[in-house]
């Protein structure tokens, strides 16, 4: 598989992505040891390996919100539109530094015993059924082990021969991960592991605010499916004035159960394609015709607006949707046409 896959390469806006989050990631770290030296947090028992390790947990802690939390915040205004669009690079730098907090950890507690340090993490705590000396570090290894998955599927090679389906599914492991997370850390805290009340509520505080904004998103999208489901009651879907759609640009349309429907306007005509790339199920009616072509905004993969395939030699297809004018207002047949179907565009009058 390996030899025919052709790799995506990094450009300006994935450096200077990942420079902010390493950036990031130091200045989250310094200021954490800081504040707690500063302020006493760090008692005279706390050595500076413990220091350490409770920085990089806070810190993966903290990333995996911010992660959690891009995707309804892009829902909600496109403003957050860049931050999702290589977040996978921040989904493997926030592996490593969990990674490294469970290496650390796992060295200065269970290194220096008999056993084996992963057997000791497993076996050296068997009192499940108690939550003040529950093994909550057992909860974090499994957590982990999601997020290794996660984290070596990342790349596009995963996600061409797993299908995107299949790749999807398994990146949504990240929701029982979280729970794990959190139970860890609570746990954690019941055990005496930090400051129990701060971290219990910057911990309520941090799943409220990742409930909220998933809810949020979702009774937003719920209304704009309802108001589109009234359009589709008379057979096809208002897309709204021609005019109002930026030259060699699209609008989004919902579909109640779909996956959106972007509506391009171009040299005087508007078509309309599925909203999903088919290389990564980008958003395609977040991208610009360039050359004649829709040019996806992710990773940049092209398609013809009037038949959804791919220019030769490529032979990618997304689906395509018949569209009509009347009274200089786009309307779209909410059926799809198969993949790479010639559907006519509408001249706009």
């Amino acid at each position: 598989m390996a030899a025919t896959y052709t790799p995506v390469h990094w450009n300006r806006h994935k450096k200077i992505y990942d420079l902010g989050i390493g950036a990031g990631i130091a200045l989250y770290i310094g200021v954490f040891i800081a504040v707690a030296s500063a302020t006493g947090s760090a008692s005279a028992n706390t050595s500076p390996e413990i220091l350490i390790i409770s920085a990089l947990g806070a810190c993966a802690f903290f990333m995996l919100h911010v992660i959690l939390a891009i995707g309804p915040l892009a829902r909600l205004s496109p403003a957050f539109l860049p931050l999702l669009y290589n977040r996978r690079h921040l989904g493997v730098s926030f592996f490593l530094i969990a990674f490294s907090h469970a290496a650390y950890a796992t060295i200065w507690y269970h290194a220096y015993g008999v056993l084996n340090p992963l057997v000791s993490l497993f076996v050296s705590n068997p009192r499940y059924d108690a939550i003040g000396s529950f093994p909550f570090e057992s909860l974090g290894a499994f957590a982990l082990l999601i997020f290794f998955v996660m984290a070596a599927t990342s790349h596009d090679f995963w996600l061409n021969n797993l299908s995107a389906v299949v790749w999807k599914s398994v990146h949504m492991l990240i929701y029982p991960a979280y729970a794990l997370v959190v139970l860890h850390v609570l746990l954690g805290a019941a055990s005496g592991h930090g400051g129990s009340a701060l971290y219990v509520w910057t911990v309520a505080a941090g799943f409220a605010a990742i409930v909220t904004l998933h809810v949020t998103a979702g009774v937003v999208q719920y209304l704009r499916d309802k108001s589109h489901e009234r359009m589709i009651a008379v057979g096809w879907i208002d897309a709204g004035p021609a005019r109002e759609i930026p030259e060699n640009c699209a609008r989004v349309v919902s579909v109640p159960g779909g996956e959106g429907i972007a509506v391009f306007r171009y040299d005087g005509k508007v078509s309309a394609v599925s909203n999903r790339c088919a290389h990564q199920m980008g958003p395609l009616g977040e991208g610009r015709i360039v050359d004649g072509c829709i040019t996806c905004p992710w990773h940049g993969w092209q398609y013809d607006p009037a038949t959804g395939r791919s220019p030769p030699p490529f032979v990618e297809k997304v689906a395509t949707y018949d569209v009509r004018m009347a009274s200089g207002r786009v309307f779209v047949n909410p059926k799809p046409n198969a993949l790479g179907t010639p559907a006519e565009p509408a001249k706009i009058g």
